[in-house]
């Protein structure tokens, strides 16, 4: 485990990404979302994780399992979308996006081996 000094300065990068994203999206919703789909945490996660263990075949691994797992996300947003057209609630409506895509997790995490791949 990291040391807390390192893990404060994480956390605080994450912060800060997050909060420009949502600032950006609120003057810019557009632009807001093309900065949010952005692999900004995967590469900074990357980077991290690097620094931590430089060892290439770990980093292919987590390269090529963090594409498999951004497949199940995908759909919660159009989900939301047109949830929030249809007159829902964000608060329902981010409920039933985030339950889909926990179920597709699911079924990546149960299928994934079955089509040989490995996660």
């Amino acid at each position: 485990m990291a040391d807390p000094l390192t893990l404060l300065a994480k956390a605080l990068l994450s912060g800060v990404i997050i909060a420009l994203i949502a600032e950006i999206g609120r003057r810019l919703p557009t632009v807001g979302a093309l900065v949010a789909s952005l692999p900004l945490v995967s590469v900074l996660g990357m980077m991290l994780l690097w620094h931590t263990r430089p060892d290439a075949e770990n980093m292919a691994r987590h390269a090529q399992a963090t594409f498999w797992y951004v497949l199940p996300s995908l759909p919660m947003f159009p989900l939301m979308a047109g949830l929030l057209r249809g007159g829902w609630g964000f608060w329902p409506a981010l409920a039933v996006g985030c339950g889909l895509t926990v179920a597709l997790y699911l079924a990546m995490v149960w299928g994934a081996p079955r089509f040989g791949l490995r996660l």
